[in-house]
């Protein structure tokens, strides 16, 4: 990664609150127009990370019935990190892209600024209304000064708490949600009750997954985290990253984790095991949760407004690269992916919270039976009223690495948190110049 400059600036997010007043307009939820020939047989490649969702909510299947000519291939990877390495060499090569590319938020403003020209401005491909409609800091992080839009805005991340309702019972833990998010109103209290549970629970039975995944919950409840207004970095002195850590320090002191760094095989296999209890769970996880544990496990995961109610981790927006084989046709795609039709689906389906105010005021009363109905709908709505207006740094990405990172060697090798801490530090020197 190149170094910070002087001059750089960070993007602001505002609140998904300010989206009540933002005049709403179609998000292109019909049928697309404007191919070279409706009737050339066109095989659209998408590459992604994570689960966005579109194969699962059965979006592609209904795209190609509506476009018969179109054939959707997706590949993916799991883990962001690894998905964005392999996106940087394909960058800089120049092949190897898919017509579509997905981009995590805490990747974007570092696209803007360095990697601009390698994406295609949607309004040349007549998709520059891509994202009116949505949240306006949604839509702002992916238009420059000049006008160009170089993406289309997915959904957000408002946070929760997902819990295993069996293994409260068994720990003689509440499992009503009300009571529940008011025993942990405070990441203090989540701790708190995350003690009382691993004294009760089976031996080896730990309160959440990682300290990596409570901290990035927990900074992602500050407006600023890694860089301030004008761009400078900041995370060494952060409020935000100092509380964090301590608090997720603590967690693994108190031997509440079970130690599993996010994304692999093992953590994947524990969504079913019981490994872990609760999870720091921002919308999105929802569909991830039902894809790891699986049928059997429905009605044992439940979900409950999380400390403070608020917080956004994730998001992501989808952008044509030049190099793109089919620009116009991938245009015609993203814009319907992220028509308010296809987000209120998506969000009934998996969980991934709109970004579009339309779709917002649609899915209110949505409850979730794989979660023992839960009224996600009015959980995750609450916290994405509370969103904090969020600054994002080029190296956002890099910085939130470095220190989860850390936390896996205080988790996993017993490093002290100072030593970690200083690793963190060196590691962000060492890959972004601060």
């Amino acid at each position: 990664m190149r170094p910070f400059r002087a001059r750089r600036t960070a993007v602001t997010v505002g609140s998904a609150a300010l989206a009540a007043t933002l005049l709403l307009s179609a998000c292109g939820s019909g049928s697309t127009t404007g191919a070279q020939d409706a009737n050339e047989k066109v095989t659209l490649t998408v590459d992604l990370f994570g689960t966005f969702g579109f194969k699962e909510a059965g979006l592609y299947d209904e795209y190609m019935k509506l476009h018969p000519n179109i054939t959707v291939k997706q590949s993916d990877t799991q883990d962001e990190g690894q998905y964005w390495q392999a996106l940087q060499t394909k960058l800089a090569g120049g092949g190897g892209l898919a017509d579509v590319q997905g981009l995590e938020v805490g990747r974007i403003a570092s696209v803007m600024q360095k990697q601009a020209d390698k994406f295609t401005d949607l309004r040349t491909l007549g998709a520059g209304d891509v994202n009116d409609g949505l949240v306006p800091w949604k839509a702002a992080a992916v238009k420059t000064a000049d006008g160009k839009v170089l993406g289309a805005g997915t959904d957000i991340g408002p946070e929760a708490v997902c819990f295993r309702t069996d293994l409260f019972k068994q720990a003689g833990l509440p499992t009503d949600r009300t009571e529940l998010a008011a025993k942990w109103a405070t990441w203090g209290g989540y701790l708190a009750l995350g003690k009382e549970y691993v004294a009760k629970a089976k031996p080896g039975d730990a309160w959440t997954d990682s300290a990596a995944g409570m901290f990035t919950a927990e900074v992602g409840q500050q407006k600023v985290r890694y860089a301030d207004e004008s761009g400078k970095a900041v995370h060494e002195s952060s409020p935000a990253v100092q509380s964090a850590w301590a608090d997720a320090t603590s967690l693994v002191a108190d031997g509440l984790s079970a130690k599993l760094p996010q994304w692999t095989p093992e953590w994947n296999k524990a969504f079913s095991t019981g490994k872990f209890a609760t999870l720091s769970c921002p919308a999105w996880m929802i569909g991830y949760i039902k894809g790891q544990a699986g049928d059997a496990f429905a009605g044992k995961w439940d979900i409950a407004a999380g400390p403070g109610k608020t917080g956004n981790w994730g998001g992501a927006y989808l952008a044509v690269p030049r190099t793109a084989k089919h620009p116009k046709q991938a245009a015609e795609l993203i814009k319907w992916l992220n028509g308010k039709d296809q987000q209120v689906k998506l969000f009934t389906k998996q969980g991934s919270f709109p970004s579009s105010t339309g779709a917002q005021g649609e899915i209110k009363s949505v409850k979730d039976a794989y979660f023992n109905n839960a009224p996600i709908g009015e959980i995750f709505s609450e916290a994405a009223a509370n969103m904090p207006a969020q600054v994002l740094g080029t190296e956002d990405g890099v910085v939130g690495k470095a220190f989860t990172d850390a936390l896996g060697e205080v988790e996993r090798t017993n490093t002290a948190p100072a030593t970690a801490w200083q690793h963190a530090l060196d590691n962000v020197k060492k890959a972004s110049g601060n």
